[in-house]
């Protein structure tokens, strides 16, 4: 699907938000907003600007972007200001009259230094939602330390559930404490918003909303911290196997691997009495899920070579047929070459200031009456700054040309 750059037409089309975000956590955030319709001014340093544009190779074919910027940053203006210079604050200040959002993912206190702290911002824009994703909340013991994705996920209890049994402790192959902070900050902000809106114009209504990722990352342990808080037992490392559930795993078939989702017991018994296994309905170890949890080892070993029988592709048609759950674990070329994840879009081409067109993974939040849009392709550095300085502050080409040779931007 290849996307001409358009005018907003998502759900937050009008608002518009300053965006001091960089790397992931809160980019993801605020590129969310941008593809719901919202207007972004990403503010960067001159020169160097995100972290990301040097986190490469890869680079996207035919550009200098790397393709870890570009995977989160489309649908926003990029505008070069070096914050640290009061010009630049107070241009940052002028902005901000027409803002309804500011996010950052600044370590906790540094913003304050150039005057552009919550408690500074609160009461000269009495609505605006000012968003902070950090490591580890504004308050707390830890507020101060810098947050990092493997180091939160170590801290936050997942990498202890994640690997082999006797294995080493392992964290996710994407990094997930940043993306999932990134998406609780998005949700927080929409909740902002609608309480701004039940307040009012005169009202104020703006508030804070603080975003730690350690926060968010015990809140996702779902299942496996509730498992804890029940028994008070560390849950053990599964491999790919449920804490829960059994058999719900990967399984080696006659030519590679394929999850088998058992996920409750007239499903095993559909799946016995089609494979020639109806004998173990009768076992107890067999009989009921619990059962089969607390035999698990018996139930893999009895599985085993059965699975071994078919190809995954005979195995996947079997299974389908009869509504059991299961797939092939894809690699990233299967997985967008998988004709489901075609037909539902989740590719999008986009014209990028270079003149190449640039491929990026779509939204998947799906709106029937406002869907996601995808307005415009990652920006270059600085791409956006004199429209932004002399459209929306009004700024003349002398006045911009100062600026860039004080190196404000």
């Amino acid at each position: 699907m290849t996307i001409p750059d358009a005018t907003p037409s998502g759900p937050l089309k009008g608002l518009r938000v300053l965006d001091l975000t960089r790397v992931l956590a809160g980019p993801t955030c605020t590129q969310m907003l941008g593809d719901l319709g919202a207007e972004i001014i990403k503010i960067e340093r001159p020169e160097t600007g995100d972290d990301t544009r040097g986190f490469a190779p890869p680079f996207v074919p035919n550009t200098k972007e790397s393709a870890y910027f570009v995977g989160v940053n489309r649908n926003k203006k990029s505008l070069t200001l070096d914050i640290a210079k009061p010009e630049a604050q107070a241009l940052v200040l002028r902005l901000l009259e027409s803002c309804d959002m500011l996010v950052e993912n600044f370590k906790v206190g540094a913003l304050a230094k150039y005057g552009l702290g919550y408690a500074q911002l609160a009461a000269k824009f009495p609505r605006l939602i000012y968003c902070s994703i950090t490591g580890f909340g504004q308050t707390g013991p830890y507020a101060p330390r810098p947050g990092y994705d493997a180091l939160i996920q170590a801290m936050g209890g997942v990498m202890s559930l994640t690997g082999e049994p006797n294995g080493a402790p392992q964290k996710v192959g994407i990094p997930v404490a940043d993306l999932f902070a990134g998406l609780y900050g998005c949700i927080g902000i929409l909740a902002a918003l609608r309480h701004r809106d039940a307040t009012g114009p005169k009202g104020g209504g703006g508030q804070q909303i603080d975003i730690g990722m350690l926060d968010t990352h015990v809140a996702w342990l779902a299942n496996q911290g509730m498992n804890y808080l029940a028994t008070g037992e560390n849950p053990p490392r599964l491999g790919n196997q449920h804490p829960n559930i059994s058999p719900y795993q990967e399984y080696p078939t006659q030519d590679g691997y394929l999850i088998l989702a058992v996920g409750n017991d007239p499903t095993f018994a559909k799946f016995c009495n089609a494979f020639g296994l109806a004998h173990l309905l009768a076992d107890e170890r067999f009989a009921t899920n619990p059962a089969r949890v607390a035999n698990r080892d018996l139930v893999t070993a009895t599985l085993t070579p059965v699975m071994k029988t078919k190809t995954t592709t005979d195995w996947v048609n079997a299974l389908e047929a009869l509504g059991v759950g299961c797939g092939p674990i894809n690699t990233l070329e299967e997985v967008f070459a998988d004709p489901h994840v075609i037909a539902r879009e989740m590719v999008v081409e986009m014209a990028h200031a270079s003149g190449e067109t640039v491929r990026v993974i779509a939204n998947p939040v799906r709106l029937s009456a406002t869907p996601a849009d995808y307005r415009s392709a990652p920006p270059t550095l600085g791409e956006h700054s004199d429209h932004v300085l002399r459209d929306l502050l009004g700024l003349d080409d002398a006045a911009i040309a100062g600026l860039r040779a004080r190196g404000v931007t």
